[in-house]
C-alpha cells in the first residue's frame, strides 16, 4: 500500500467489547512498522507489525496495554494469515486478546500487558478506522498485500473459521466463504471488484474509501507470484510491493534475486528499466543466478550467473561477452527472459522481439542448479537506474500493462505475448511443473 489506506467510521457496534480481525498479509519491506488496523484519530487502538517484526495489540485504555509476540514476521515471499480476537469481557487476562499465526494461538510474547475487564475498546466503535495506516502516526503505514479482510463485530472468533489446513499439501490456507456472524459493523474486503477496491462483500455494506492508490493484484495466498527479495540483496532500496528496485545510494550498484526459484520447466518474467538519472550503463542486468551464491558487493560479479546488460551485453558467469545483434539499453524499454531449465538456455526479448534471431543468448547452463531471477542496477554519480518488474501481475509500478497476455496455463498478465510453453513464476505454477 505504502501511502495508501482504507478509512471508514464505523457505527454503533452491536457489542464494543468484542470483536475480531482476520486478513491475509505479504510483507515488503521488514523491520519497518506496518499498521494492519487502527480504531480512533485519538490515541487509537492499533494492530500492527512492529518495527522489531513482531505481531502487537495496543489498547489506549489508560493502563498502556500492549502485547508484543516473540515470533518474527520477516518473511517477504509468502502470505502470513493474521488474527486478532478480543474479548474484554473475560475474567482472566489472557483470554482477552488473542492473536493467531498462520492458525497457531501465539502463546510466547515479549510483552503481554492485557487490557482492564470490560474495556470499551476504540476498534470496533464509533469513530473513524484505517486499514493499511496508523491513524496517528501516518509514517506507520502498510508496505505489501492484504488479502481476505473480515471483521466481526461481537464475536470473538478463532483462527480456524477463517483458515483450514491443505489436505494435500499440510499448508494453512484461506476458507473463501467462512461460516462466521459479522454484526453491525463487519465487513469483508475481497478487493475482486478493481473498480471498488473498498466493497464490503458482507451482508452489511459497510464499503470503505480508498485513499492513495490502490491496485488490485493476481498474487494472492492461494497463488503466491515472485517479487524482488529484501532479504537476499546488496545496497537496492525496494518500493511497491517489491516489485522495483532502486539504485539511489552511493557507493556502488545494486543487485538482488527474487523470492521464488526453479529446477525444471519453463520460465518468464519482465522486467522495464527506468533511468532515474543520466542514461545507460552495462552495470544494468536482468537474468539468473545460482540460488547458493552469496551476492557481492560488485553485484555484476557473480561467479555463477548469466543474464542480460543494458548495452547490448550477455554476462557469462561474471565476464561480459558482447553478442551481435543485441538490442542496447534504453529507457523504458521492456526486457522479457525467458528460461529454459530444462535444457539450459536463456532467451531474450526487447520491447517482444526476439533478440538473437531467435536463438537463446547463453546455453549450456547447468540443469543442476537451482536458479533464481536475478537484477542489477547502476549508481553512478552523474546516472542512477532502477528495475520495474513484472512477474505476472500486470503492473509496472502502478501502470497497467497495455496489452495483457497470459502465460501456457492462463496465470499472469503480462505485456508482451510469452512465448509457447512458458510459465509465470508463481506456486501454482511451480507445483504443476516441478512435481508433475
Amino acid at each position: 500500500m505504502a501511502s495508501t489506506y482504507l478509512s471508514r467510521t464505523l457505527g454503533t457496534p452491536t457489542l464494543n467489547t468484542k470483536y475480531t480481525f482476520s486478513a491475509w498479509v505479504k510483507r515488503s519491506i521488514p523491520s519497518s512498522a506496518h499498521t494492519l488496523i487502527g480504531g480512533s484519530s485519538s490515541a487509537p487502538d492499533t494492530f500492527i507489525i512492529n518495527s522489531n517484526n513482531k505481531l502487537t495489540y495496543y489498547a489506549n485504555d489508560g493502563s498502556s496495554a500492549s502485547i508484543s509476540t516473540t515470533r518474527l514476521l520477516r518473511d517477504t515471499s509468502a502470505f502470513y494469515h493474521l488474527v486478532l480476537a478480543v474479548d474484554t469481557t473475560q475474567a482472566t487476562a489472557s483470554d482477552r486478546v488473542k492473536m493467531y499465526i498462520n492458525g497457531t494461538l501465539q502463546t510466547a510474547f515479549d510483552t503481554s500487558t492485557y487490557p482492564a475487564q470490560n474495556y470499551v475498546n476504540k476498534l470496533n466503535s464509533a469513530v473513524p478506522h484505517r486499514i493499511g495506516q496508523n491513524p496517528t502516526y501516518s509514517s506507520e503505514t502498510f508496505d505489501g498485500l492484504m488479502s481476505h479482510i473480515h471483521f466481526i463485530d461481537g464475536t470473538q472468533y478463532q483462527a480456524s473459521d477463517f483458515g483450514e489446513t491443505d489436505a494435500t499439501t499440510g499448508i494453512w490456507k484461506p476458507k473463501t466463504a467462512p461460516s462466521v456472524t459479522y454484526g453491525t459493523n463487519g465487513f469483508f474486503l475481497k478487493f475482486e471488484n478493481s473498480g471498488s477496491m473498498g466493497l464490503d462483500s458482507s451482508p452489511n455494506g459497510n464499503d470503505f474509501t480508498v485513499n492513495g492508490t490502490l491496485t488490485q493484484t493476481v498474487d494472492t495466498p492461494s497463488n503466491v507470484f515472485a517479487t524482488m527479495n529484501p532479504l537476499d540483496h546488496i545496497k537496492g532500496t525496494f518500493f511497491n510491493g517489491n516489485t522495483v528496485m532502486e539504485a539511489i545510494t552511493d557507493p556502488g550498484d545494486a543487485g538482488c534475486r527474487a523470492t521464488l526459484g526453479f529446477t525444471k520447466g519453463k520460465w518468464y518474467w519482465e522486467g522495464k528499466i527506468n533511468y532515474i538519472k543520466g542514461s545507460g550503463s552495462s552495470a544494468n542486468m536482468i537474468g539468473i543466478l545460482d540460488s547458493s551464491v552469496t551476492i557481492p558487493t560488485a553485484p555484476n560479479n557473480v561467479p555463477n550467473g548469466y543474464g542480460f546488460n543494458t548495452e547490448g551485453g550477455v554476462v557469462y558467469n561474471g565476464t561480459t561477452a558482447v553478442t551481435s545483434g543485441l538490442t542496447t539499453g534504453s529507457n523504458g524499454n521492456i526486457y522479457g527472459v525467458g528460461y529454459d531449465a530444462d535444457n539450459g538456455n536463456l532467451y531474450l526479448w526487447v520491447n517482444g522481439v526476439a533478440e538473437n534471431s531467435g536463438n537463446p543468448v547463453a546455453t549450456g547452463i547447468d540443469t543442476s542448479v537451482t536458479w533464481i531471477p536475478y537484477f542489477v542496477n547502476h549508481y553512478g554519480s552523474t546516472n542512477s537506474h532502477s528495475w520495474q518488474i513484472n512477474f505476472g501481475n500486470g503492473y509496472f509500478v502502478t501502470t497497467a500493462v497495455s496489452s495483457a497476455t497470459s502465460d501456457e496455463s492462463g496465470l499472469g498478465i503480462f505485456e508482451y505475448t510469452v512465448p509457447s510453453g512458458y510459465y509465470a513464476l508463481c506456486t501454482k505454477n511451480i507445483n504443476e511443473q516441478e512435481y508433475d
